[in-house]
């Protein structure tokens, strides 16, 4: 049972961590074995005050006037966010960017192993990708308990997205992560990601705006 100070932790705070440990994980190729607070935060592109907040809430880290471990501070942010384990995945909808997933190596290099594509089109399923057979969507609550499924990824278009999720909560699934430009219902207890190019686009052109306005740019 997670600890009830997990509970309070801000979702910006787990985005930092994620970062966190992908500097890390560059400087630990490089043969870096102790880091600064200082440093990790140039690194990261936050200040050394945030970055001892964000580790604060899973214990205490580093020696005063030495640093951090790099190794030890990894693993230790990695077993907080469940990445010391690996995680089956399937992918539902394998248009362009759900067949660009099943061919992408980094998700299983990270832990997330992509163990079942699912579709209802016809002439999609029975299709090899990414070394998996497409399965129609309605075999899915079936087959995601055959393949212990954990996480749902949903890259249907938008008013295929409900009926896909229906699917994954039928299974049991408890996480899903969802590129379809549509808003989905799931129980409070489901964890849902949105990842929304367009609102990313919107955020920078924003930004740039805002700079201009002030003649930074």
């Amino acid at each position: 049972m997670p600890h009830r100070k997990y509970e309070r932790i801000p979702r910006a705070t787990i985005s930092r961590l994620a970062i966190y440990v992908q500097e890390l994980e560059g400087m630990e190729r490089q043969g870096v074995k102790v880091v600064s607070s200082e440093k990790l935060a140039v690194s990261c592109g936050v200040n050394p005050s945030q970055i001892r907040k964000d580790l604060a809430y899973f214990g205490e880290f580093g020696l005063r006037g030495v640093g951090y471990h790099v190794f030890e501070l990894k693993e230790a942010i990695k077993q907080s966010l469940g990445l010391d384990r690996t995680w089956n995945v399937a992918v539902v909808g394998v248009g362009n960017l759900g067949r660009a997933l099943l061919r992408h190596g980094v998700l299983r290099k990270r832990g997330f192993i992509i163990v079942g594509a699912f579709d209802c089109d016809p002439f999609k399923i029975g299709e090899e990708i990414g070394g998996l057979e497409v399965i129609c969507s309605s075999k899915l609550p079936e087959k995601t308990r055959e393949l212990n499924v954990e996480i749902g990824i949903i890259t249907t278009p938008a008013e295929r997205a409900q009926r896909a999720v229906n699917y994954l909560l039928e299974a049991g699934i408890k996480g899903i992560v969802n590129f379809a430009p549509a808003r989905i219902k799931t129980p409070p207890n489901v964890a849902v990601e949105y990842v929304d190019f367009i609102h990313h686009l919107f955020s920078v052109a924003f930004r740039i705006t805002q700079s201009q306005a002030k003649g930074l740019i």
